[in-house]
């Protein structure tokens, strides 16, 4: 029995891969806000831990200028993805929808992107890797949904084309 237990711990660890574990110890410094501002917007997004070591994604999306987006994103070196089937995220939002992203490379120009909404409560939210499709400046390409080996960025976007202040909390991105 001792060893069957053995056996299954290794096997769950195998399984999984996480991207970012966050904790009142983590560092996001390589997390970076892109807001409108770069097109001339007037959105306004900011990313901090909280008390409990959560990532907080927050702030006020303004329509002005033709603006209407904030996100944040998580450049990191090339991680192989072959065995993994989706990416799960640990989330409470506020309601709102938004977008998560993943780019094969950090260089690309598009992404690929997933909508989801947000409860209100801690959620677990599985994206199967398979279904992202690809987007540049929210424009659906006509290419095929996602089919690299590796990812080098993560993104979360709220982009819902209404003035709005939004804040989701995130505890955990993993490959499964």
């Amino acid at each position: 029995m001792k060893y069957l237990i053995c056996s299954m711990v290794l096997v769950s660890s195998l399984s999984s891969h996480i991207i970012f574990n966050f904790n009142k110890n983590s560092s996001i410094s390589n997390w970076i806000v892109v807001d409108d501002v770069v097109m001339g917007g007037k959105s306004n997004g900011n990313f901090q831990l909280n008390k409990d070591g959560k990532g907080v994604f927050s702030g006020k999306i303004s329509l002005d200028n033709n603006g209407g987006f904030s996100s944040v994103r998580y450049g990191f070196n090339k991680l192989n993805i072959e065995k993994f089937k989706s990416i799960v995220l640990k989330i409470k939002g506020d309601g709102k929808n938004y977008q998560f992203r993943i780019k094969n490379k950090s260089s690309d120009y598009a992404s690929y992107i997933t909508s989801f909404s947000s409860s209100g409560e801690w959620q677990e939210i599985e994206i199967p890797l398979n279904s992202m499709y690809p987007s540049f400046r929210g424009r659906k390409l006509d290419e095929p949904n996602f089919f690299h080996k590796s990812i080098e960025e993560v993104t979360f976007l709220i982009a819902n084309k209404k003035n709005e202040e939004f804040i989701i909390l995130i505890d955990k991105i993993e490959l499964r």
